[in-house]
């Protein structure tokens, strides 16, 4: 009967592991000493570690400086009762990227074995990279909205501006009068051009089958021919990504605004990469791409400023005195005309802004 129930005992142990690996949550059990005692299939994704090589060891050592983690762990163990915090910061030593996850912490204690602690993690990244992107996507759909407005309460009272510079131009015998009217008109002209640049192109994109890295590299020329002597621009390119069907004047100008932005937060040294990758399962707003083609530009500048992040990408927003702050707004809406989509992540030292490009075998080329 003993012998009967120890094989019951296992049975049921090897399916609640089963079913705990099966979870797309991270499952982790340490002892008060923060000892890692066990963790699932997901929870070995999340540390970049084994179940082999992570159980035994401090759970210090997989995860760094888990300041966050650890003050709901002294919660829960000073207490002893389940302690839950939403979006902790998180970075495993064996993964490049720190992580925004959601976590509790239960303890608990069985009949014949020691206190323990039953930690679940679930990764909160992709859940914030919707909600940003959700609104970026708000963002265009606003900027164009108030662009439209913006040039019919500019462009008709411009023209009729212009046009009476131009016939008071033809009075005046004066040839310094006439300096003054021609102040007026080159005025109208460019003010009417940043108009025209808010509106941006007045077609719909004219696709043509292009390998993306032609325009990097174009681009890449364009910007190398701008930047001060102590910028350097370095290239990382995917060979396996597929053509794209894309307006190539289109999407060559919003790289070009990207890199310029770039160039100009680096200032007189620095350096700026430009890379390319194939990303698989993505969503861009409600839509989940299969393929998903991304090209990157890197700085090391000093970053986005706190303050602008939220609205970075409506127009006439700037960091900059002497900048418009067209040249974001009118890349992202250009992308936007490709079904895809402008990121970025940024601190000091390290700005990357992302253009996501669904490919589509029907159209590719």
């Amino acid at each position: 009967m003993v012998a009967e129930l120890r094989s019951f005992a296992r049975v049921q142990m090897a399916e609640l592991a089963r079913i705990l690996d099966s979870l797309t949550t991270s499952v982790l059990l340490i002892d008060r000493d923060q000892t890692l005692l066990y963790l699932n299939v997901s929870a070995e994704t999340l540390l970049g570690a084994s179940r082999n090589q992570a159980v035994g060891r401090p759970l210090s050592e997989l995860l760094g400086e888990a300041v966050e983690l650890n003050e709901v762990i002294d919660r829960a163990t000073q207490f002893w009762q389940a302690y839950a915090r939403r979006e902790l910061n998180l970075r495993p030593a064996a993964i490049a990227e720190a992580l925004t996850v959601d976590c509790t912490v239960t303890p608990f204690e069985e009949a014949g074995s020691p206190p323990a602690l039953l930690i679940e993690i679930v990764d909160a990244t992709q859940h914030q990279r919707i909600t940003r992107e959700t609104a970026l996507l708000t963002q265009v759909g606003g900027s164009r909205a108030m662009i439209r407005q913006l040039a019919h309460e500019i462009k008709n009272p411009l023209g009729g501006l212009r046009g009476a510079a131009q016939l008071l131009d033809r009075q005046l015998s004066d040839a310094s009068m006439r300096e003054y009217t021609s102040v007026i008109i080159n005025e109208a002209d460019r003010l009417k051009s940043l108009v025209d640049s808010l509106l941006g192109p007045g077609h719909a994109p004219r696709k043509e089958p292009v390998n993306i890295h032609e325009l990097l590299q174009h681009v890449g020329h364009l910007l190398a021919a701008e930047a001060p002597p102590g910028v350097v621009i370095e290239r990382d390119y995917d060979p396996s990504l597929p053509p794209l069907k894309l307006d190539r004047n289109q999407i060559i100008q919003a790289m070009l605004n990207l890199g310029r932005n770039a160039i100009q937060a680096i200032g007189n040294a620095g350096k700026l990469i430009l890379r390319t990758r194939v990303l698989t399962n993505v969503s861009i707003g409600t839509r989940r791409h299969r393929l998903v083609v991304c090209a990157q530009f890197e700085d090391d500048g000093p970053g986005v400023p706190e303050q602008l992040r939220d609205t970075l990408f409506y127009p006439l927003v700037t960091g900059r005195a002497e900048g418009t702050g067209l040249g974001l707004a009118v890349a992202q809406d250009l992308v936007s005309r490709h079904d895809g989509l402008i990121e970025f992540e940024s601190r000091p030292g390290r700005t990357v802004f992302t253009i996501l490009l669904p490919f589509h075998a029907a159209n590719a080329g």
